[in-house]
């Protein structure tokens, strides 16, 4: 397990010591943007599967800070994609976002171009690169469902953006299977994955719709007794988002994964 935060490290690190303490595991204080760190770390480990999560992934965040988004979605992608390839790691998988497609935020514009420095890293050799987009993860870190549930255990209000932003969700199993399943079909295809892999997720969700509903199951009336107040689209957010670019084409892979190919 590798972190460039303490506190979130030592959390997981006792969550997973208390659910399964006889799993073997090691963790290491590190940040992607250090590329000789990444590499000695690598070099030191030789780990079989690289699964590369470290992100910047806060829209407004991101927008009031693009520089830090470049150095570590970006240029971290790169560090970690290129030690795992040197020390001889036979998959590395990417965590990408929806926020990829069609990019209106400078986060966005950054996991598009890691999406392209992964998929350059599974053109030849040993390491086979899956890259999987996730859209939001129901009750992730900073996800919109455990502020939801903030605003409204201190009366309110629920703020959310523009009434008609709608996302896309998976559950954190899903998530998890995606991964998986991404690094189980490049290591079962005779050739590289061409393209990047995510979830038949639906129909997308309105998120005013999702505040109601979890108002209504804490037995409060949406309105009356906790206000939704609009606060306006943020820079670089969209009132909707794709899974797959219009210069992409999708194709089943699997049952319930879809494979978006470049043109």
């Amino acid at each position: 397990m590798v972190d460039a935060s303490e506190a979130n490290l030592f959390l997981i690190d006792r969550e997973i010591a208390e659910a399964w303490p006889a799993l073997p595991r090691r963790e290491a204080l590190c940040d992607v943007r250090d590329a000789e760190r990444v590499a000695r770390l690598l070099t030191a480990e030789q780990p079989d599967i690289v699964f590369h999560a470290a992100a910047l992934k806060h829209v407004p965040m991101v927008e009031n800070h693009p520089c830090e988004g470049v150095r570590t979605n970006v240029l971290g992608t790169r560090n970690v994609a290129m030690a795992a390839k040197a020390a001889g790691a036979s998959h590395f998988a990417l965590i990408s976002t929806d926020k990829a497609v069609a990019p209106s935020s400078v986060m966005g514009a950054t996991k598009r171009v890691a999406e392209a420095i992964a998929r350059q890293f599974g053109g030849g050799g040993k390491m086979r690169v899956g890259v999987v987009r996730f859209g939001n993860v129901l009750g992730s870190a900073g996800s919109v469902v455990p502020v939801f549930r903030h605003q409204i255990a201190r009366g309110g209000p629920v703020t959310l953006t523009d009434a008609n932003v709608e996302r896309y969700f998976m559950t954190i199993p899903e998530a998890v299977s995606l991964v998986l399943r991404a690094v189980a079909q490049s290591a079962a295809d005779a050739a590289p994955p061409a393209g990047v892999l995510t979830l038949e997720m639906g129909e997308p969700v309105k998120i005013i719709d999702l505040a109601r509903r979890m108002i209504e199951l804490q037995g409060l009336v949406p309105g009356k007794d906790i206000e939704i107040r609009i606060t306006g689209l943020r820079p670089g957010e969209k009132l909707t988002e794709a899974l797959v670019d219009v210069n992409e084409t999708a194709a089943p892979k699997s049952a319930g994964v879809v494979e978006a190919t470049p043109v």
